[in-house]
């Protein structure tokens, strides 16, 4: 009798699994860019402080970031439709407390726990589309939940726009919670029940306490050292303890894998170039994007003097650029590999901030949108890519943990460029300021030289001052935006000649264990 198993074919829902996975997603990404439109009137309501405001964005991100690998691995070993609804729950009751906070630190704690459910969700909704999608279609199926990401990203602000020209800061919260309703509802109804994955001698594999600490522990230090680094200094003594504790938990951690029977994940598929070099791209785009984004934010509300609506609005070519690269990302992987597709959107990237290295204070809407436009068309090739590299090379019942290493080099890759390019933009921007604001009078320089926002505070305030003021901070934040973009830049353009070198070709990139999913129906 034939005993050779069927090729898997996908599940038959898997079309409507791939919108609700990509629905879950978009909850959390758009969460974390509408809040960060709605921090001033967050600090007008809540009375918060420039410290308050940072750890209300922080403890999400900390949170969120320390948990995504120890959530990916329970995801494997209990169910990932299960840590999905879990997360998805967590989030929306996250949400609802947050909504109704009276104080800053009721918020940020309300807002760690929304981290909390952002990190179970996050790392099921791409090992989900891994194990619903047959081999062939799963290029396909990752482009569209990378797409999302990229679009959420900026269409978080527009939304986070309107919302505020027409509702209190309350409402940015409460719009996840219909949204996670309907999540809520879709999963149950429509994702199929997965069985746990099961070790090699059919048993449920153990949940390696210990390493989940240590790569917990492992995480918060190192992010938090990269969050905070911009205000202690990257050389004081905080900084670097931290940054030691990071290197000492993570070497701990690979030792503890290396040696259970249970690992969280094989820490030797690091080994693996299309793993490897794959998880290195995806975090220098995020550093690139995001270390970008934390300029180009600023320059259009304040040095343009766009609304955050406004603002947002002026962003969308990146969104549709992504919505347009992002589905031919995997055909032309498919045709002329990875190695070179991924390497491309990265060039795309470099080529866009480029092309905003010389804006000034005035220049027009059109030269920005090309720029932004070529960042979202690198961003739409080399994501989805990517990410099948990463995941394709995993067996079935680690997925759950790759799409955790996936979303924890976004986080890292993100907080790194905000955190480096942030702290080269101030640093620009003090300097120049100080510089052009040598004729005005010291007690407006000192204030006005903290930030541009700063400056802007301050010209309200001093009388016939008041334009030169505006006009030398306008140009001092422009001059210092640029040699950011231009940093950002160089790390894309090298980062692409890297992964160019250090990526397989598509002969080198087949599945280390191929495995048929077992799937169940969901029973109404």
């Amino acid at each position: 009798m034939d005993v050779t198993p069927t090729p898997f074919s996908g599940h038959p829902r898997r079309r409507q699994v791939l919108a609700v996975m990509c629905l879950s997603l978009l909850i959390v990404v758009v969460d974390n860019t509408v809040l960060n439109t709605a921090l001033p009137s967050l600090a007008r309501a809540l009375h918060a402080t420039s410290t308050d405001l940072q750890w209300i964005t922080d403890g999400y991100t900390l949170a969120f970031a320390a948990l995504l690998i120890v959530a990916g691995a329970l995801g494997d070993r209990f169910g990932r439709r299960g840590a999905l609804l879990l997360g998805l729950s967590i989030f929306g009751a996250g949400s609802v407390a947050a909504a109704l906070s009276g104080s800053p630190e009721a918020l940020i704690a309300c807002r760690a726990v929304m981290g909390v459910g952002g990190a179970f969700v996050m790392p099921a909704t791409l090992s989900i589309l891994t194990s619903v999608f047959p081999a062939k279609e799963r290029a396909g199926a990752i482009a569209a939940w990378s797409g999302v990401a990229g679009i959420a990203i900026v269409v978080g602000p527009t939304l986070g726009g309107f919302l505020l020209e027409h509702f209190s800061w309350s409402s940015v919260f409460w719009i996840n919670v219909p949204l996670v309703v309907v999540a809520l509802g879709a999963v149950t109804t429509v994702v199929p029940a997965m069985p746990p994955s099961a070790s090699a001698d059919g048993r449920r594999p153990r949940l390696d306490v210990l390493g989940a600490g240590l790569s917990a522990l492992g995480m918060l230090a190192l992010i938090d050292a990269v969050i905070e680094a911009g205000d202690r200094g990257w050389t004081s003594a905080l900084t670097l303890g931290e940054g030691a504790a990071a290197a000492a938990l993570f070497a701990a951690f690979i030792a503890r894998e290396l040696t259970t029977a249970h690992p969280l994940i094989d820490v030797r598929i690091f080994a693996n170039r299309a793993f490897s070099a794959a998880a290195v791209s995806v975090g220098l785009i995020f550093f690139a994007l995001f270390g970008s984004l934390f300029g180009l934010t600023q320059y259009l509300q304040l040095v343009h003097g766009y609304s955050p609506l406004s603002a947002g609005l002026r962003a969308l070519p990146f969104a549709a650029a992504v919505l347009v690269a992002a589905p031919l990302s995997s055909p032309l992987a498919a045709r002329v590999g990875a190695r070179v597709v991924i390497p491309a959107g990265l060039v795309f990237m470099g080529a866009g901030l480029l092309a905003l290295y010389d804006v000034t204070p005035t220049t027009g809407v059109v030269h920005i949108s090309v720029g932004v436009a070529l960042m979202g068309t690198g961003m739409g090739l080399a994501l989805a890519p990517a990410g099948e590299s990463i995941m394709s090379v995993l067996p079935e019942r680690e997925r759950g943990v790759g799409s955790a290493v996936n979303d924890t080099v976004q986080e890292l890759g993100g907080s790194l460029g905000v955190a480096v390019i942030g702290s080269l933009v101030t640093a620009a921007y003090r300097s120049n300021f100080t510089a052009a604001a040598v004729h005005l009078p010291a007690t407006i320089v000192q204030p006005a030289r903290g930030s541009v926002a700063a400056a802007d505070a301050t010209a309200t305030h001093s009388g016939p001052y008041a334009a030169s003021v505006t006009q030398a901070a306008d140009q001092a934040f422009t001059s210092a935006m640029t040699h950011g973009f231009l940093v950002a830049a160089l790390v894309a353009l090298v980062g692409a000649a890297l992964t160019a070198w250090a990526l397989p070709g598509r002969a080198a990139t087949s599945v280390v264990e191929p495995e048929i999913p077992r799937l169940e129906p969901v029973t109404s």
